[in-house]
């Protein structure tokens, strides 16, 4: 058995317009080093033969999907809920090229992540764009017709530098920018130690989302002005008046007042709020080691550069 096509999408991470990039907000997205690896091959038969591989190579994830008679069905898995999110995955893709997966043949497939799966840097967004190359069709349709979401996610999959990110008229407009602050050596990322899901964030926006115009123009400007900073703490102030910004639409309190209120430095939410990773300034990696907080990784280590 030949290896017949290897894909590849980087991981995700969201500096500015969290939850407003739904609506229009201009937001700062960055690749991460960590992705996600797809590898087809071909098999006789009509069957797809699933292994999902974690950061340590380790099966999380196996199943057996049916694709003869031109439907497919779960045969067997070790994991109910994440062989109906895959195969509802893959009908979509389908409808998008219907000559996908219409061949007599069958597939084995191997997926590999490089990051821990509570990281929340996108292991279902680089699935995603991994299998709409593998399917030649659209990755942020395909997103769309799968689950929901902005789309920056999908974006950063199939990028290797900064972006900047922002949906006009439902479309995605998309541009590489440099972004490379000269203070990046006093920015680095903390895990929260849980993963939020990003489906009941949106929901929490939702909620409680009131006239957000004003706000989110000056969250654009703020993206704006954050590719341009020069000094650390202009940036830290941009970043602070950020927080507070998101705090007022989302009804929540700021990380930083609600876990580390007596950190030096400045704190930032990424993505969803509650879980996933936080960016903060200065260096203090021992502040945050004695609270339990041991995921910490330098800038320079995360971004895909």
């Amino acid at each position: 058995m030949m290896i017949q096509k290897e894909f590849y999408s980087h991981g995700k991470l969201l500096l500015s317009g969290e939850y407003v990039v739904l609506d229009e907000a201009l937001s700062l997205a960055i690749p991460t080093t960590f992705g996600q690896s797809l590898i087809v091959n071909e098999v006789k038969e009509e069957k797809i033969y699933w292994t999902s591989l974690t950061h340590e190579n380790n099966t999380w994830f196996e199943a057996t999907i049916q694709l003869n008679n031109d439907r497919k069905s779960i045969a067997t898995t070790n994991n109910q809920e994440a062989a109906e999110l895959l195969l509802k995955i893959l009908n979509a893709a389908q409808l998008l090229n219907p000559s996908f997966l219409s061949l007599k043949t069958g597939y084995s497939i191997i997926t590999r992540l490089e990051f821990p799966q509570n990281w929340g840097l996108g292991s279902s967004s680089t699935l995603i764009n991994n299998i709409a190359q593998w399917a030649q069709v659209d990755p942020y349709r395909l997103l769309w017709n799968s689950f929901s979401g902005s789309g920056y996610d999908i974006a950063c999959a199939r990028h290797t530098s900064p972006i900047t990110y922002q949906l006009k008229d439902k479309k995605p407009i998309v541009a590489e920018v440099d972004f490379n602050p000269v203070f990046k050596d006093q920015l680095f990322f903390v895990h929260l130690n849980q993963k939020q899901n990003s489906r009941e964030g949106i929901l929490q926006y939702r909620k409680y989302k009131k006239d957000t115009s004003k706000t989110i123009e000056r969250i654009s400007k703020i993206t704006e002005s954050m590719i341009k900073c020069e000094q650390l703490s202009s940036f830290e102030e941009l970043i602070n008046e950020h927080e507070t910004l998101i705090a007022s639409i989302i009804n929540l309190p700021k990380i930083k007042d609600l876990l580390f209120s007596d950190y030096s430095g400045s704190i930032k939410s990424l993505g969803a709020w509650g879980g996933d990773f936080i960016l903060a300034t200065g260096n203090d990696y021992s502040y945050f080691k004695s609270k339990g907080y041991t995921t910490i990784i330098p800038y320079s280590e995360m971004i895909k550069k």
